[in-house]
């Protein structure tokens, strides 16, 4: 697991320093989607957190340690809600409630998810790995659940197609941050998780029989 990067900060109040790069985030992810990060200034950022330019740098050092926030953010998030899933159940249901998870995710966050991927190249070399290391760290996550049906007899894929399947997930959670705008026209968040379930798993049922049948 990557060790979360240090952000100085003045304070000592863990939770003031939460509440207030929080704050810091929301109003970034509106500046940044809107003007980019080059072209947004710290002062912006403060004024949309609400407060003055030095409280900001009571809890940052640097405009890139407000975009990295964002970045880590997302990752926070997923991890929270797959702390919640039974990991070890090895079930077909426990793989279904973490694509739920992130796609819910996806949606809530879809403004910082699109910020991540038009900004990040900003970031610097160390900070950037650290973020790309972090997301494969959510793909591990789904690797995880996808090994545990395996090993329960769930699934029968070998490992090079649990790598792909749990990339798959992913990256179909975030066409719904990206493609949103065009396929909330036809459905919900709801329908959508349903749908790209039912694809993914009608998906390894037709690949089984075909691996069986070619196997007879």
């Amino acid at each position: 697991m990557t060790v979360k990067r240090t952000i100085k900060a003045s304070v000592k109040d863990e939770r003031l320093i939460e509440k207030r790069r929080n704050q810091m985030i929301r109003g970034a992810v509106s500046l940044f989607k809107k003007k980019g990060f080059h072209r947004t200034t710290t002062r912006e950022i403060a004024k949309a957190a609400g407060f003055s330019i030095g409280t900001l740098y009571e809890y940052i050092r640097t405009k890139e340690d407000v975009l990295f926030l964002v970045c880590d953010s997302i990752y926070e998030q997923v991890k929270e809600r797959f702390y919640s899933i039974d990991l070890k159940a090895g079930t077909l249901e426990s793989l279904k409630l973490g694509i739920d998870h992130y796609f819910r995710i996806v949606d809530e966050m879809q403004d910082e998810v699109l910020v991540m991927y038009q900004e990040a190249k900003a970031l610097t070399n160390g900070a950037l790995a650290y973020v790309l290391k972090k997301e494969l760290e959510m793909v591990g996550m789904f690797e995880e659940l996808i090994r545990r049906c395996v090993e329960n007899g769930e699934l029968e894929i070998n490992n090079e197609q649990q790598q792909l399947l749990a990339h798959n997930i992913f990256v179909q959670g975030q066409m719904w941050g990206f493609r949103r705008w065009a396929l909330q026209k036809t459905c919900t968040i709801d329908e959508y998780i349903q749908l790209q379930t039912d694809l993914l798993f009608s998906g390894i049922k037709g690949f089984k029989k075909q691996v069986e049948v070619g196997g007879e």
